[in-house]
């Protein structure tokens, strides 16, 4: 069983941004790599510190978390943590690293000893997938072309002579309290620790190369509208020794033509004719996966709400699947015979025709309380 990330952190769910940075920040120094090479149960706290901090730090990650705990985002619900059970290393300097200050030279790993630059990360590519509801139902592998700046063949790269290849420089200034000594990102190599020192002509000023690239994406069933997945790795490159950024894929729901989606259920609406009500009929209505066979019964009254268990759409966090509601309209003629019109002329006092609901019946406002709770 994962471990609470309140508990790892060591706070409370109280705990506001600033107490949650603060506890991080005293995890990571405990834990980090320069005080602890090559200890394994060391990185393994120092990666658990990252995981937590990443998803309590953003506020509706929080929200998720205190809701539903690590469920949440066992499932791919977007796109995972994206925290420190699922980045290297790198990934956790790249993001996390300024909050370490200038305790530590800037990273490295473990067992690699202090005072070693940090890889840069380069940076996010955004596209936008559309995805139809059957899709968004059962999950769905697509298969998309990107354009990634990669670093060009024949590229080479020297030690940063700003930073002596530590991706940071140290300044020194005077205060009232003294000498006051910090360090920040070198402004020559952005923080690699490197710079260009051969290029292909065809390469741009940091050596990179646009390249197309088909990547592959694995959806999970459940998506919603406007969902963010990551694929990792699938950004573009950075120069020098560097990591790449990640691919950030947006899901666009396309509209069915028949079926409306409520979170996890479906909602269809079925037209029937006022003898049809009256006899009952079996009809075939359109479902996310093909065709389903309802029957109706007689005397079946407009407004009433069918439900089909387990033909809606999956939970993106693994909470069961939702339910088709079926929504019965009875049509009412517009025009009629005279055959037609003398019927219901006879018959329209006959105590057949007289509207006489029953206890049982809901009202239209009663139907949709209970479709909404």
């Amino acid at each position: 069983m994962k471990k609470d990330f309140y508990e790892i952190l060591g706070i409370t769910k109280s705990a506001n941004t600033a107490e949650i940075k603060k506890a991080y920040r005293k995890k990571a120094l405990e834990f980090h790599p320069d005080k602890n090479p090559g200890n394994a149960e060391a990185e393994e706290k120092f990666k658990l510190a990252a995981e937590a901090y990443e998803i309590l730090s953003d506020p509706n990650k929080k929200a998720k978390y205190d809701q539903y705990g690590h469920q949440a985002f066992d499932n791919g619900g977007g796109g995972g943590y994206g925290g420190g059970g699922h980045m290297n290393m790198d990934d956790i300097f790249s993001q996390f690293g300024d909050i370490f200050g200038s305790a530590f030279g800037g990273g490295g790993g473990f067992g690699g000893g202090g005072g070693g630059s940090r890889r840069v990360k380069g940076s996010n590519l955004r596209i936008k997938v559309k995805l139809t509801l059957e899709e968004i139902t059962n999950g769905v592998e697509k298969k998309v072309k990107v354009k990634r700046k990669v670093q060009a063949q024949g590229v080479s790269y020297k030690t940063c002579s700003t930073c002596n290849g530590q991706g940071q420089v140290m300044r020194v200034t005077n205060t009232i309290l003294g000498r006051m000594q910090s360090a920040s990102t070198c402004p020559t190599c952005g923080g690699s620790g490197q710079i260009l020192d051969k290029k292909p002509t065809e390469a741009d000023s940091q050596g990179m190369v646009l390249e197309d690239e088909t990547v592959t994406i694995k959806i999970p069933a459940g998506v919603v509208d406007g969902m963010q997945l990551k694929v990792s790795n699938k950004g573009n490159d950075a120069p020098g020794n560097s990591i790449p950024g990640d691919l950030i894929v947006a899901i666009e729901e396309i509209e069915h033509e028949f079926l409306k989606r409520e979170g996890e259920n479906l909602h269809y609406d079925l037209y029937i004719s006022f003898a049809e009500a009256v006899l009952g009929i079996s009809k075939d209505i359109e479902a996310v996966n093909g065709k389903v066979r309802i029957k109706l019964e007689d005397g079946i009254q407009s407004g009433k709400i069918l439900r089909l268990k387990g033909k809606g759409v999956p939970s993106i966090n693994g909470y069961g699947t939702g339910d088709l509601l079926v929504h019965v309209n009875v049509w009412t003629p517009k025009t009629l015979n005279k055959d037609q019109k003398h019927f219901f002329e006879k018959n329209i006092d006959d105590e057949n025709f007289i509207p006489n609901p029953e206890k049982s019946d809901k009202s239209f406002f009663e139907k949709v309380k209970d479709m909404f709770s």
